[in-house]
């Protein structure tokens, strides 16, 4: 600098010592200047930017973790994915043995088809129960018209008095066979009253039991229930598994958030929505993240644990508590720069925004939508519906 310069310049009467007290006076001055300009920098950037942020480096991504189990019991017979690929929605991740399903929806198939001849029966034995009715009804008719025509005859003395205690006897028989056949077809009524086939009871356990061995056959494919990627495969070839058998960890990649722990002197100003930036030792400093906050947890870590801690006690010192702050990130940098789960990060929310408009601490209500779902493990029922309905008609009487 010129100025810089003429003050540097020396004079014919200046001395060596002099000078280097004069370079020494103007070292001191341009650095006081430079810590008043830093100062002032630092606090007009507070002033306009660094009050409105608090910050933490005790942040960690985190998410969904989707424990996979069979649905069934059977032998693995193969494994077509493994930690850490990543599986589209609806892939199949383990086969097991289907002999034993097979077996079981066949025993299922033929169990339908002899309840079905069974209820036929049973249908044709009230026919009969009716017929055999009317034919003791005839048999008591004629029973009691020849006791009415004995008793005018023994009236005028032409027969004895045996013949007409054997009409009666025959009448009584007749009364009794009748009420036998009444009380058979009441008895044969009663399984196949008020139902048609279609809607008997045994026959609609049977067709469960097919639906349930056939759904038992489908459940041996062991699907994706969404994209994610495979964190921890505990299965293995030919083992033997049931329904609480774990045998997959996935993890979606985009169901995951950051969960910021802040203090609770730093909390005073949050609220949901207000505007979040991070970044992660994984990317480095020069990568940031975007997102918004979710709401604040219910409770420090300190409350949920298995011992909780028990202040009412002489020894208390008072420690400042960490509150978990629940980060939604932007699902288009996600799809950009993947994040795995336990990554740590610094966070840094920006509280300006919404803290003195009444925004909510908490986030709002659920209103009953789904936030996660699949639609992976749901069965299209129509083959079993058809294979039952032709069960049924081959088996019915024309």
């Amino acid at each position: 600098m010129p100025w810089a310069a003429f003050l540097l310049a020396p004079s014919p009467h200046q001395t060596i010592t002099d000078i280097m007290a004069q370079k020494r006076h103007l070292f001191l001055f341009l650095l006081a200047i430079f810590c008043v300009l830093a100062a002032a920098y630092a606090g007009l950037h507070w002033w306009t930017i660094g009050r409105f942020e608090e910050n933490t480096d005790d942040a960690y991504i985190t998410g969904n973790l989707v424990q996979l189990m069979a649905q069934t019991s059977g032998n693995v017979q193969s494994i077509n994915a493994d930690a850490p690929e990543f599986v589209k929605q609806g892939a199949t991740l383990l086969t097991l043995d289907e002999t034993d399903a097979r077996l079981a929806l066949d025993k299922a198939k033929a169990m339908l088809a002899q309840t079905v001849r069974n209820v036929e029966q049973h249908y044709q034995a009230t026919k009969a129960a009716d017929a055999l009715v009317q034919q003791r009804r005839a048999e008591l008719a004629r029973a009691q018209g020849d006791l009415a025509r004995r008793t005018t005859i023994h009236d005028s003395h032409a027969i004895s008095r045996e013949d007409v205690q054997h009409a009666q006897d025959a009448v009584i028989a007749a009364r009794a066979q009748l009420t036998n056949a009444i009380r058979q077809r009441d008895a044969a009524r009663a399984i196949v009253a008020h139902t048609t086939l279609d809607t008997q009871p045994d026959i609609l356990h049977a067709e469960a039991t097919l639906r349930e061995a056939w759904l038992a056959l489908q459940r041996t494919h062991i699907l994706a229930p969404t994209d994610a990627i495979i964190a921890k495969r505990s299965v293995q070839v030919g083992e033997h598994i049931t329904p609480r058998t774990p045998l997959m960890i996935l993890v979606p990649p985009t169901q995951i958030w950051l969960e910021a722990n802040f203090k609770e002197n730093q909390l005073q100003q949050m609220r949901v929505g207000q505007p979040v930036s991070f970044t992660t030792d994984f990317y480095g400093k020069n990568v940031v993240f975007h997102g918004e906050v979710q709401g604040l947890g219910a409770g420090t870590g300190n409350v949920f644990s298995l011992l909780p801690a028990q202040n009412a006690t002489g020894n208390w010192i008072k420690v400042v508590q960490r509150l978990p702050v629940r980060i939604k990130l932007h699902s288009d940098e996600l799809a950009r720069r993947p994040l795995q789960l336990g990554l740590s990060a610094t966070a840094t929310v920006t509280v300006r925004q919404y803290a003195h408009q009444g925004a909510p601490v908490l986030n709002t209500p659920a209103n009953g939508a789904a936030l996660y779902e699949t639609h992976e493990l749901t069965q299209d029922m129509t083959p079993a519906n058809q294979m039952i309905n032709n069960i049924i008609r081959q088996n019915r009487l024309p």
